[in-house]
């Protein structure tokens, strides 16, 4: 039994304006069993955090740990051994972020979750769906007008985020398939995107049928749907069909996010992806079709923030960043910033993080029970949210089920 003791420790989880007064956190191995100001035990290890914050770790609800580079036809090309060497150094980088825990929205493996539970390599928790499901010339069907490829292509390609599939018999093969390999929750991609060719944002992708298929499927197995949703009109669709997580919902009109709240539903924007792709999208090699289709969605992506604020909806934290971007993971901190309070923007990647990968009171809280996932933060990121960002600059102890990945400093 390995017994931590984190004296002084001033905590910021997104429930409160202010920090907490200093409190004693008392670990157990991987989990938290005492939070008070009087929590002792002479056996312990101590850290004494005075003068410093502590926060619940992170929690990404929409990464792909899988894209390893910007293009994502080519990344669906690249050979398996590379994809996921690649990705347990994108996941590493995650975690030193502060990240200690990501949901990844198309892509990664079951094989993958296991390499981390197991301990090879450093990374956050990983909440995966394994492929998402998109149909011909949708959303992850990157074979191009010209392509004669067949679909079958994607199905054993790591890097590849999807895979294709036509009908509702396909569609609940195909959710069956992610069910059987691990899913934690089914994706369907039911817009069209900016990264795949042929599929103009406004397109809906799937019938209601196919649509409602993959909820069945899902809730036969006690999951739930996310979907790629730009369009108000889709996300609309989606509602009825019973999708329960909305990817994006950057073309979402006002008085739909009231319609989201009254569901139940969630939403993750993800609006750090699009201002970097419109700076540097074509630099890290995004087609020329894709590139043209980001002015789109960009602008209207922060404008949704205020509305879906004011709904009162659950919002996750999102990047969705790809190759080379991965590194301005943080940044979405700022983004939101600038609309909502910084105790809101903070809560979108703990407390109702967790409400999003349905893990509440495991993760993104600091409280009994909980996993002992936990970043110490120099100052007070209330006040100054660019205290996140920089890589983990500002972070001199990052833990992760009671383990100290990160300790620099006199901690």
């Amino acid at each position: 039994m390995s017994l931590k003791l984190i004296k002084n420790a001033r905590i910021v989880d997104g429930s409160l304006a202010e920090p907490t007064e200093p409190q004693n956190i008392l670990i157990e191995d991987e989990r938290v069993c005492e939070v008070s100001a009087d929590a002792m035990s002479p056996d312990a290890d101590v850290i004494d955090l005075r003068g410093k914050t502590i926060m619940p770790g992170l929690i990404d609800c929409h990464v792909h740990v899988i894209a390893t580079t910007t293009n994502l036809g080519k990344n669906a090309d690249l050979p398996n051994s590379l994809v996921a060497l690649r990705s347990a150094k994108i996941m590493e980088r995650m975690l030193m972020r502060g990240f200690t825990t990501v949901r990844d929205l198309g892509g990664a493996d079951y094989g993958l979750v296991e390499a981390i539970e197991e301990d090879f390599l450093p990374a956050p928790r990983l909440v995966i769906c394994g492929k998402a499901l998109s149909q011909t010339g949708g959303h992850t069907d990157y074979r191009g007008r010209h392509s004669l490829r067949s679909v079958d292509y994607y199905q054993n390609q790591i890097g590849a985020l999807g895979v294709v599939v036509n009908g509702i018999d396909e569609v609940r093969r195909a959710a069956r398939d992610q069910i059987k390999g691990g899913a934690d929750f089914i994706k369907v991609m039911a817009n069209g995107g900016v990264s795949s060719p042929t599929d103009p944002i406004a397109v809906l992708a799937f019938s209601n049928e196919e649509l409602k298929a993959a909820v069945e499927e899902a809730k036969n197995a006690q999951l739930y749907v996310s979907g790629h949703l730009y369009t108000d009109e889709a996300i609309r669709r989606a509602l009825e069909c019973g999708v329960e997580s909305i990817e994006h919902a950057n073309l979402m009109k006002p008085e739909t996010a009231k319609l989201i709240y009254e569901a139940g539903a969630v939403v993750i924007p993800t609006n750090v992806t699009y201002d970097l792709l419109a700076r540097e999208g074509a630099r890290f090699g995004l087609p020329a079709e894709s590139v043209a289709k980001i002015e789109d969605v960009r602008g209207a992506g922060l404008a949704c923030l205020t509305h879906l604020h004011k709904a009162g909806v659950v919002m996750g934290y999102g990047s969705d960043l790809l190759g080379e971007m991965h590194d301005h993971q943080s940044e979405e901190f700022l983004l939101r910033g600038r609309y909502l309070p910084a105790k809101d923007v903070i809560r979108s990647a703990t407390i109702d993080a967790a409400k999003v990968l349905r893990k509440e009171g495991q993760i993104g809280v600091i409280a009994p029970g909980a996993f002992a996932d936990m970043i110490v933060v120099d100052g007070n990121p209330l006040e100054d949210l660019s205290l996140l960002t920089r890589q983990g600059a500002h972070m001199p102890l990052i833990m992760k089920g009671g383990r100290v990945f990160k300790n620099i400093g006199s901690l």
